[in-house]
């Protein structure tokens, strides 16, 4: 896959700029805003941001929640954070 649909999709996905443009390497935000625009026009500017979230501190858990398709989001506090759509 090439860094330009890695961006596009990635940012289609996450919906994370800062994400697509630390995951690309760009030294500029602006770079990454080129990969949001060509997802807008591809997909549109609706999206279902309605997500249900969940919280996990151990193995068993954060195991639990990716296996029923959960992604993680982020950790803080020694929590990992995950979310799925509603």
């Amino acid at each position: 896959m090439s860094s330009v649909s890695m961006g596009i999709f990635g940012y289609h996905k996450t919906k994370d700029p800062y994400y697509v443009n630390d995951f690309l390497g760009h030294n500029s935000i602006k770079n990454t805003e080129i990969y949001i625009t060509v997802e807008r026009a591809i997909f549109g500017n609706s999206c279902n941001d309605d997500f249900t979230v969940k919280v996990a501190s151990n193995p068993e858990k954060i195991k639990a929640l990716l296996e029923v398709g959960f992604e993680y989001v982020c950790e803080k506090d020694r929590l990992l954070f995950f979310r799925k759509h509603k």
